[in-house]
């Protein structure tokens, strides 16, 4: 079906509305959610886990996932899946036995149970821009340092995070992952270095805040006793901390450039530093000045790590090369090149993960233990101490030969879409990922309805271009490397089709479906079954009790789903909106109480309220009420195309819904020319007079002369064209004569 509607006179105003009305977005997964779909910022490895005594890798992505591998010789596999942060994850460090910490672009520092199935134990807040980087003291330290571009550095004591809280009015500890805000423990600092704890029932937990800085910080490092810290950034230089006060002690002049990356070994003496200004420096903090510089790479230093006697350092960074290089004697060798700039490393045992712009993790040999063993491979040459010497042996050819050629494992993620165009039904956004592939997805189903391979993005874009006008009701973005769907009130609800044109079989094909509203429940729908159950309603699938076992599986299997109730007003999923149980999506948004907060719809459990969701959302599902808007029409004028004979049926602009369809302008068309004629009309083969728009619903499209049981009269009707601002649509390409044409202007 087709439809004719105004582009102009359809925006709400919303000026006079208090304040923004809080956002609901749904994040549509892939199938095969063990993977990253975005690339890795932060590593970190837990060796010999109490629990199982297995190793584990962690990793955090552009996707606002972390995820938990365990790890065999040959094979790693994804075992938890820890989903609460709303941005970018940054990095991530182990502290203690079992804490995972991590920090993302949506501000908070989080601490996870890493041993967990993906329990986020604590989310802070004390951040005002995006977290880049964190550091953590060794195992039996329980001290970790975040900063980020808000040139803010706070030094954590994660016992006193972790510890039992004492409700208050402080707003910079959650108490859960679902951003439910309450107050931690106010430590005080001793002449140790550890941090004693005091609870409090006045002020919540607050962190040592490392003042100094005055631009965005980019790395840091804590040495093993915890005592220093080490920061760097956009302002070039390395400052150096008192961990016990936050005072600085000094910093270190050198680089020319921004520093992307720190190290310090266990006393806290020498410090490693990678910069933009592709050079690597060695600094002895007690002298206060730098003792070696490497001129390795050939471009930007982003990721540092070294053996754990503090006598190698590996290094990557945006020329996509990893490099082990001797501190003392500066002889290098090239162990390997990749296709993505290289972000993060972490050595394990003999062997160093290196994560990059890439979705996928890759294992290569790094003889921790005994690095001398690669330079016994040959290849390797003399890091000069000026960066252009370096480059400049790169562009004359001389590059080293990498040392390995294949990684020894693997972890593979899935491409990330990075580019994307909304179609004009409103329904179906067309993809690009990194890979080339182009897809087209159904947002109001979460699904892939093609996949075209490597083509032409531009030119399957025109190629599904269709002649028809809806309603803006989303908007889509691509940053985490999968489609984001962001729904704000009122606008979601402004856009409307009609069941024929949706193919929902057994629903009067005029009935109007609000695709807000429809998508809302189709998302939702697990959930307020669980919430029935909750209540004690019994929840129902087409007329079949639920056990609680089948709820998640049932409720979207089935091509409707009815819940029934006293409490609520019923809904009905109809199958455009039904989300395929194998790839539920994720929805961020906000209640009455905290911060945003992300969770799989599939782990709802139906205790989340309007402390969790904002108020339309919950009006919507469960009172079936839609917020009040402006009554829009689109307004327009009929007049015969210039040079037709066809008389002049109003004197006036016509309005109609803000969608339309076109038989029914035919039907007005035909059933104001049948009024207007003689009665002697019918005896020369007009129409007969007074036959309303029913009886001519079936007479105004096609010649239909040929069809037995007409009437002369009846095979004699005229055949009708509508424009629409003087564009003929493809819809009448079946028509095969044109007598009479009408052309709609809109305003």
């Amino acid at each position: 079906m087709h439809r004719v509607v105004s582009a102009g006179n359809t925006s709400n105003n919303n000026s006079t509305r208090p304040r923004k009305e809080k956002r609901l977005t749904y994040i549509l997964n892939d199938p095969d959610d063990t993977k990253h779909c975005a690339g890795i910022n932060g590593l970190a490895v837990l060796k010999y886990a109490a629990s199982d005594g297995s190793d584990y890798l962690f990793t955090g992505s552009r996707d606002g996932k972390l995820k938990r591998w365990a790890l065999a010789d040959d094979v790693a596999t994804c075992s938890a899946t820890f989903e609460s942060h709303v941005d970018w994850v940054n990095d991530a460090v182990i502290v203690g036995d079992n804490t995972l910490v991590s920090c993302s672009s949506d501000t908070t520092v989080k601490t996870w149970n890493a041993l967990s199935n993906g329990t986020c134990t604590r989310t802070l807040h004390q951040h005002s821009d995006y977290v880049t980087c964190l550091a953590a003291a060794g195992k039996n330290s329980n001290i970790v340092a975040s900063g980020g571009l808000g040139g803010e550095v706070f030094i954590w004591d994660v016992n006193a995070v972790l510890a039992p809280v004492s409700k208050c009015n402080d707003a910079t500890v959650d108490d859960s992952s679902n951003g439910m805000k309450s107050s931690g423990n106010l430590h005080t600092v001793g002449s140790s270095n550890n941090i004693c704890v005091h609870t409090t029932q006045k002020e919540g937990y607050s962190p040592i805040a490392a003042k100094g800085h005055k631009e965005s910080v980019y790395a840091l490092a804590i040495n093993e006793g915890g005592a220093v810290l080490v920061s760097g950034g956009t302002e070039k230089v390395v400052r150096v901390w008192d961990t016990r006060s936050g005072s600085k002690t000094l910093k270190l002049k050198g680089h020319t450039d921004n520093i992307r990356a720190l190290l310090l070994d266990s006393t806290g003496r020498y410090c490693l530093s990678g910069s933009s200004d592709s050079m690597i420096r060695l600094w002895d903090i007690g002298q206060q000045r730098c003792v070696h510089s490497y001129a390795v790479h050939t471009d930007s230093v982003w990721a540092l790590a070294s053996t754990p006697s503090f006598s190698h350092v590996y290094s990557g960074g945006r020329d996509f090369s990893l490099y082990l290089t001797d501190l003392q004697t500066r002889e290098s060798s090239l162990l390997c090149t990749g296709e993505h700039p290289i972000v993060k490393l972490a050595l394990h045992d003999d062997s160093i993960w290196v994560a990059s712009t890439d979705s996928s993790v890759h294992r290569w040999p790094a003889e921790g233990y005994n690095p001398q063993k690669i330079f016994q491979r040959g290849n390797s040459f003399i890091a000069g101490n000026l960066s252009f010497s370096r480059a400049r042996v790169s562009v004359e050819g001389s590059s080293p030969v990498p040392v390995y050629k294949e990684p020894t494992l693997t972890i593979a993620g899935t491409p990330a879409i990075m580019k994307h165009e909304v179609l004009n039904n409103k329904r179906h956004v067309l993809t690009k990922d990194t890979s080339g592939s182009v897809k087209l997805w159904e947002i109001t189903r979460g699904v892939v309805v093609e996949d075209y391979g490597k083509v032409s993005f531009e030119e399957k874009k025109e190629e599904l271009f269709e002649m028809v006008s809806i309603g803006t009701w989303f908007s889509v973005d691509t940053r985490l490397g999968s489609l984001s769907v962001h729904l704000d009130t009122p606008q979601c609800f402004c856009a409307e089709m009609y069941s024929a044109e949706l193919n929902i079989a057994g629903k009067p094909e005029d009935d109007k479906v609000n695709l807000g509203l429809e998508t809302l429940k189709g998302i939702l729908t697990d959930w307020l079954i669980k919430r029935k159950q909750r209540m004690g309603s019994p929840a129902q699938a087409n007329g079949e009790l639920l056990s609680g076992k089948d709820i998640a599986a049932r409720s979207l299997a089935h091509s409707r789903t009815v819940v029934d109730g006293n409490s609520e007003n019923d809904i009905m999923v109809y199958p455009p909106f039904e989300f395929p149980v194998a790839s539920l999506p994720s929805i961020i948004t906000e209640g009455s109480e905290g911060g945003q907060w992300r969770k799989r719809v599939a782990d709802l459990d139906g205790t989340e309220d309007e402390k969790d969701f904002p108020g339309w959302c919950l009006d919507c599902l469960l009172n079936n009420r839609l917020p009040s808007r402006e009554a829009t029409k689109c307004s327009f004028y009929l007049h015969p195309c210039e040079g037709s004979t066809a008389q002049i049926l109003t004197q006036g602009k016509l309005s109609a819904p803000r969608i339309l369809r076109t038989h029914k302008v035919i039907n007005y068309v035909v059933e104001k020319m049948v009024l207007d004629k003689p009665l002697d009309s019918v005896a020369n083969g007009g129409f007969a007079p007074g036959l309303g728009a029913s009886q001519l619903q079936h007479q105004a499209v096609g010649d239909g002369s040929s069809q037995s049981g007409f009437k002369p009269w009846q095979k004699r009707r005229p055949s009708i064209e509508i424009l629409c601002n003087n564009q003929a649509s493809y819809i009448f390409s079946s028509m095969l004569c044109y007598d009479i044409v009408y052309n709609i202007v809109f305003f």
